[in-house]
């Protein structure tokens, strides 16, 4: 058996996969992106574990043996599950394994926003805290969770956790069903326009689809409130970041804590790079998902998915 890990890095250095090696011979390269580097290390591969790198008939026409693609990820947008299906190749992703962590990195953003925490750390390590002659300083104004809307897109696992969390902060939760194919009874549903207008926190949690690409555009922006703030923890193109950008100059809402941009890593030429004031911007490179905690349960789930595969067990198999 032929195991070959297409972004062994994507779960960090840190983390262990020797486990892997329980089921054959494994290779291990540090990252793959270009689809001829995915071409060339896949062909005699029975299994490969890959994470972003692009799998699709172009990629694995010339890799007849391959049974099985473990994802290192939730996500499954880089396979063409179409074409896998047809040449009998299952797919495997990794499930609710960094629920915790992403909810927790929704509001260290939002709290670190909405208290301004940044510029107050600043304040004092520049001196000025120092020089003053009073005990205290609140010259950007702040307020509380308490009592606040918080509104959230997507309420599967990781959306329920924040719903949850922001429930125990005293806020009034809702949110928006993009599908409009939600079970959840425990908050609030509501259209989207009233959750745009009424949200003085709004987090995403939704999955990448055509009903989610810019679903937060220029004019969803601007029936926000001027004073609210907005997570994207989910994709980075749910968002447009040139209209939020725009937004964010126009002060058409307060601040904004994004954890994924359109085009990773963050490049030079999206507008949001300019934007270095992070009492209206914080930027995270893609890790709330990434806590040693979680990046090691991906690892042990994907080793199960292989497990239970060779076993003739279907677990968390997304293809038919």
């Amino acid at each position: 058996m032929k195991i070959v890990i297409l972004e062994r890095n994507s779960v960090g250095p840190d983390i262990s996969v020797d486990c892997i090696g329980d089921f054959g011979e494994v290779t291990a390269y540090p990252n793959t992106v270009t689809a001829d580097e995915v071409r060339e290390r896949v062909k005699d591969a029975d299994i490969i574990i890959a994470n972003k790198s692009p799998l699709r008939e172009e990629t694995l026409k010339d890799a007849p043996r391959v049974k099985l693609i473990c994802e290192f990820a939730t996500g499954f947008d880089n396979c063409d599950l179409e074409y896998l299906s047809a040449r009998g190749i299952k797919v495997a992703n990794v499930r609710d394994y960094c629920t915790g962590m992403v909810a927790q990195h929704t509001f260290t953003l939002a709290l670190a926003l909405s208290q301004k925490l940044i510029h107050y750390d600043q304040y004092v390590k520049s001196g000025q805290y120092s020089a003053q002659d009073r005990f205290s300083n609140f010259d950007l104004p702040f307020a509380e969770l308490e009592g606040k809307t918080w509104g959230i897109v997507g309420m599967g696992n990781i959306g329920r956790r924040v719903a949850s969390i922001a429930d125990a902060f005293g806020c009034r939760v809702m949110f928006y069903s993009v599908t409009g194919k939600s079970t959840c009874r425990e908050y609030t549903r509501v259209d989207k326009d009233t959750l745009l207008k009424e949200s003085d926190f709004l987090s995403l949690h939704c999955p990448l689809s055509d009903l989610t690409r810019n679903f937060i555009d220029a004019q969803a922006l601007k029936k926000m409130k001027p004073s609210a703030v907005l997570i994207n923890v989910a994709r980075g193109p749910v968002v447009n970041n040139s209209d939020l950008y725009e937004a964010l100059m126009a002060g058409e809402i307060a601040a904004a804590g994004l954890d994924v941009v359109e085009k990773e890593p963050l490049e030079e030429s999206n507008p949001l790079y300019r934007l270095k004031d992070s009492s209206r911007l914080i930027i995270t490179p893609h890790l709330a998902w990434a806590s040693v905690e979680a990046r090691t349960r991906c690892v042990e789930e994907a080793y199960r998915n292989i497990k239970a595969f060779l076993q003739g067990e279907s677990r968390n198999i997304v293809n038919p």
